[in-house]
This record gives C-alpha cells, sequence and structure tokens, in this order.
C-alpha cells in the first residue's frame, strides 16, 4: 500500500472543516422565491464547491440550489462519494461546552455541529482524494463528489440529483461506521392525525429521527402526574408549574438504547385524561421500541429488528398529531406494516400520513465494492470485524452499488446529533488515509 497523506493534507483538511462548521447549516424554509433550505445551506454548499474548485476539480451548482457535485478525472464509468452539508440543529446551548458553529480544538478533539455528521468525514475523504491526486497517480474512473443539503429532513436533494443527473458505476457515502454497512432498513417517518383537545396542550420532541430526552406538561393534573411519574420511577423535575419528563436523547435507529420522554409522559398522563393520542401511546407504543405491541416480531437475519421511535407529540385546541420513525428489516413488508398501523389508529379516531420512505439498501457481501472497501479497512487497521448492518439512513440508498463507509471508528465516541458534538484529530487522519487508499483502488490504476 501506498502512503497518500502527507503532512501537508492534514491541516488543510482541519482548516477546512473548522471553515464549513462555522455555518450554521440547519434547514430553514424561507420565503418562496429564497433558497430552497436556507441561506446558511445555500452558502456552506457554494463554499464547499469553491474549496473543490482551488483543488481543480470541476464544479456544478444546482441552479435551484439543491445539491452540488465537483468532478475530477475522465471516463465511462465513475465513482460516486455522498456527502452532506446540512446538520441538525444545536439544540440547547447551555449544553454545549463550546459554541456549537465555532469549530474548537480540545485535548486533540474536533468540537462543533458537523464535525462528526457529516462535514468532518466528507472533508476526510475530500482531502484523502486530493492526497492520491497530489501522488500523481492517474484516474481511469471519474469521481463525483455529490454535496446534498437536505439529509437531515426530507432528501430532496438528492431526489432531485436523481432526476437530473446520470447514475454513477459506484459509489460510498463517508457518513456512518467503519468498517462499512451494506444494509440498511428501510426508513418510514409517518404522522397521526387526530382532533384539538381543549383541555390538554402538549408540544414535544424536536426531530423525527432523535429520541425524545424531554417532554414537559403544563396543567390541573400536574399533582397526579408527579404521582404517576413516581409511582413508574420515571426520572423528571418539577417547577410547581410544569414537569419535565426526563429521557435519555439517542439517534432513532439506535431507539432500543435510549429513554423516550414522551412515551413515559403519555404512560403517567394515561390514567387521568380521556385523550385518544395519549391512549394510543400508553396501550400500543408503550416504551416498546421494537414495536412488537402493535406489530409482533419483526425481524430478519440480515438487518436485525423493527425499531419505532416516538419521535414528537403535539396537542392543542385545534390538532393532535404523532410522528413516528420506523426502521423496517429489509426483508420486511412495509405494507404489511403500514395496513396494521392505519387500523390500529383508526380505533383511536387517528389518520395516517406518511411523511417520508426510503426503501431499504442492500448490497451484497461478495461484490466488488465491497470485498475491496472491506479490503482496505483491514488492510490499515487490522481489525478484521465483518461488514455492518444498520438502522442508520445514509445517502448510500439514493444509488445502485453503494454503501456507507465510515467515518467513525469502532473505538470512537459517537455524537453526531449531540451536544457537544466531536471528532478525534485522530479519526481524521486515519480516515482520510483510509478514504485515499479505497479511492485509489477504486479509480486508479
Amino acid at each position: 500500500m501506498k502512503t497518500f497523506i502527507q503532512e501537508q493534507h492534514k491541516p488543510a483538511c482541519i482548516e477546512t472543516i473548522k471553515t464549513l462548521i462555522s455555518y450554521p447549516s440547519y434547514l430553514r424554509e424561507e420565503k418562496e422565491g429564497s433558497t430552497p433550505f436556507g441561506q446558511d445551506i445555500q452558502s456552506v454548499l457554494e463554499k464547499t464547491l469553491a474549496i473543490c474548485k482551488d483543488l481543480e476539480m470541476e464544479t456544478f451548482i444546482d441552479p435551484e440550489g439543491y445539491y452540488g457535485y465537483a468532478d475530477y478525472g475522465k471516463g465511462e464509468e465513475s465513482l460516486a462519494v455522498l456527502c452532506h452539508l446540512d446538520v441538525v440543529p444545536p439544540g440547547k446551548l447551555d449544553l454545549w461546552e463550546t459554541d456549537p458553529f465555532t469549530a474548537t480544538i480540545k485535548n486533540e478533539t474536533l468540537y462543533g455541529r458537523g464535525s462528526q455528521d457529516d462535514k468532518g468525514p466528507a472533508m476526510a475523504a475530500l482531502y484523502g482524494f486530493k492526497a492520491v491526486v497530489d501522488s500523481g497517480a492517474v484516474f481511469d474512473k471519474r469521481i463525483r463528489f455529490i454535496f446534498g443539503t437536505d439529509e437531515e429532513t426530507l432528501w430532496r436533494c438528492l431526489d432531485r440529483y436523481n432526476e437530473k443527473e446520470e447514475p454513477s458505476t459506484m459509489g460510498f457515502a463517508p457518513d456512518a461506521e467503519f468498517p462499512l454497512t451494506y444494509a440498511e432498513k428501510g426508513l418510514l417517518q409517518v404522522k397521526l392525525h387526530g382532533s384539538g383537545d381543549s383541555g390538554l396542550t402538549l408540544s414535544c420532541g424536536e426531530s423525527l429521527n432523535v429520541v425524545p430526552s424531554e417532554a414537559g406538561y403544563q396543567g390541573p393534573l400536574i399533582a397526579d402526574l408527579e404521582k404517576e411519574l413516581q409511582n413508574f420511577g420515571f426520572d423528571y423535575t418539577t417547577t410547581g408549574e410544569e414537569v419535565t419528563v426526563k429521557g435519555k436523547s439517542v439517534h432513532a435507529k439506535d431507539a432500543p438504547e435510549g429513554i423516550n420522554a414522551i412515551a413515559r409522559l403519555a404512560l403517567a398522563l394515561a390514567p387521568h385524561t380521556n385523550n385518544e393520542a395519549i391512549a394510543f401511546i400508553a396501550e400500543k407504543i408503550k416504551e416498546d421500541s421494537n414495536g412488537q405491541t402493535t406489530f409482533g416480531a419483526v425481524q430478519d437475519d440480515i438487518s436485525g429488528k423493527l425499531t419505532v421511535n416516538l419521535a414528537t407529540l403535539t396537542i392543542n385546541e385545534k390538532e393532535t398529531t404523532i410522528g413516528l420513525d420506523l426502521r423496517i428489516p429489509v426483508t420486511a413488508d412495509k405494507d404489511k406494516l403500514v395496513n396494521i398501523l392505519i387500523e390500529t389508529a383508526k380505533n383511536y379516531h387517528l389518520s395516517y400520513e406518511e411523511f417520508d420512505y426510503l426503501a431499504s439498501l442492500y448490497v451484497p457481501k461478495d461484490s466488488t465494492l465491497v470485498t475491496t472497501l472491506l479490503d482496505v479497512y483491514r488492510e490499515k487497521t487490522g481489525d478484521l470485524s465483518e461488514p455492518l448492518t444498520s438502522g442508520g439512513a445514509t445517502f448510500a440508498r439514493t444509488m445502485d452499488n453503494c454503501v456507507a463507509f465510515g467515518a467513525v471508528f469502532p473505538d470512537s465516541d459517537v455524537t453526531f446529533h449531540m451536544p457537544n458534538e466531536k471528532m478525534a484529530l485522530r479519526d481524521i487522519y486515519r480516515a482520510m488515509d483510509i478514504y485515499a487508499e479505497a479511492i485509489y483502488r477504486l479509480a486508479c490504476h
């Protein structure tokens, strides 16, 4: 194996990551006629493409601002590197030790929103590519870095890309874990709608892909609610005027590892209200993050068990809305699950809306793409771990013959979507080295 990464590539990569982190590029859809997802997302896309142009790549930005890409080399075959520049919101700033949009290096670790998801890994791949170019390697495939802008929400960026652009021969997304992910569960996000309730007001949860860590209640049931929470042994805080049920926030794909504050609030409220949404949660969702109380046992040998995240709950005089995030095993029947949910919800006078759906990803473990990437990872690290399956959703599933490849290592702290998101400098450099070798083997001769 060649050593592509030279000392000059490391600080260049870090400074670029710091620059991109400075853009608070989370979704803020603005008035008609402006950028599709907010000016900060548009600005970070333009800046990233300018950086790629400085690296002697040919760049293109979608005229409407949905995506951009940067090409290098020629050839009928192409290797895609699928990245995203949008991030989740920072959440409560008092939980951050540093400004989330001012990249800070402490203890050989880079802190900031996007450092691990996905600005840091994206730039590790880009500067890995740069190192291959600087080595004088000859590319026999065109390489294309595709930069999405709506990954954390509805993937409208890559939907638009696939409508307008040619497919690549193969690719990887540096937006998950090493060694690589060859199967990803289907992702189904739904909203259940009901009538309003003049006697109960709740607004809980922020994002469909995050297990809610807090759920607050204000109203006449505070004393009863506290007694129920104590009986259950659930953690909460109170000011006397508001009760906040505490949970543990994790990514929705890892819902069984979290503690769902909304579910706990509903379980404690259920004996003291006739609200049908609360009853639905208390009777059918409960704290069962594998969905067995609603769907029965759903799993397969490739990707494991179904997961269900009760992500949001809104109840007011005008409406009731429950937001759910399901990660469906790759061989499971999505339509069957939907029909079960529709019929179950009807019993509680809740109607079904499909908010978003992403079909599953599956690339055979014996494919050239998987075996090549796995060989690179194993040779570079000595780690002989088997390739992974995941409940997570990466851009890899938007294209054929594409997998998720790093940049989180088995010994890394996983902090995406969390306060104090971070990526160790050592991990960035290790990822650069792996990406450089992978790009060389897949696209050069």
